[in-house]
């Protein structure tokens, strides 16, 4: 089990470094290629907002909602883009009250929970990726790669595959989403550690394990999902910025 844990952890934590690499590099060429047509920076950023809205929407909105659940006073609620003075665009935010580190992680973890959940669920029933997920764990490629060229043909496929990319592409939580989280963090950790210095250490391998490691690997499998999207599109949106730039003999810095 231990094995699997690690086997897990290291899945998670390649897949999800590599998403946030190949996820802010697209949206740099995204954003270059709004800027080339439009030479306007404050129309670029219009259309680039418009552009991941959807998933704009679920973000904020999840905020909204878990913050209200939890009891914590809201404010003014956006989904319009601004420039910060750290020159940052930031596409939308809810203001709310501060109050215990729990809540406040909470709060700033609902993107992920909301938008992992609404990729998961594209994916399977509007993607139809799930006879890949399951040919791929089994070791079968070619299975896979069957799968793989079927999905192009699902009714919908570009509109599912819109709302796939634009929610995972805005799923995971900002800077000031994560402020409250190394508290908590930490505090877990220390309880663990405690747990272990007691002696609690093969009953958290027979009972706790398990459930850790498909938490792992359930992440790591949506992480994965969400990368393969992106990468989808960043060959090609890097092919469009280029002919921009040589045709307008213009370059993006």
């Amino acid at each position: 089990m231990t094995l699997e844990l690690l086997k897990g952890l290291a899945w998670l934590v390649i897949s999800l470094v590599l998403f946030v690499y190949v996820q802010r590099k697209l949206h740099w060429e995204i954003q270059g290629v709004f800027l080339l047509i439009t030479r306007r920076p404050a129309l670029s950023y219009g259309l680039f907002s418009l552009l991941f809205f959807p998933g704009v929407l679920l973000h904020e909105l999840s905020h909204f909602l878990m913050a209200r659940l939890l009891r914590v006073r809201t404010g003014k609620l956006s989904f319009l883009p601004q420039v910060t003075k750290d020159k940052r665009l930031r596409l939308g935010y809810v203001e709310t009250s501060s109050s215990d580190k729990i809540r406040d992680s909470l709060i700033g973890l609902a993107p992920l929970i909301s938008g992992g959940a609404a990729t998961v669920l594209i994916g399977i029933y509007g993607l139809n990726v799930l006879p890949v997920a399951q040919a791929a764990s089994s070791g079968d490629w070619n299975a896979a790669w069957t799968a793989i060229k079927t999905i192009p043909s699902v009714p919908d496929f570009w509109l599912w595959f819109y709302l796939a990319f634009t929610v995972s592409s805005t799923m995971l939580p900002s800077a000031s989403d994560r402020q409250a989280w190394l508290p908590v963090v930490l505090a877990l950790l220390g309880l663990l550690l405690l747990a272990l210095l007691a002696g609690g250490g093969p009953w958290m391998l027979d009972h706790l394990a398990p459930g850790v490691s498909d938490a792992l690997r359930a992440l790591a499998s949506l992480f994965t999902l969400s990368l393969g999207l992106h990468l989808l599109l960043l060959g090609p949106v890097w092919v469009v910025e280029l002919g921009l730039s040589r045709m307008t003999n213009s370059q993006i810095i």
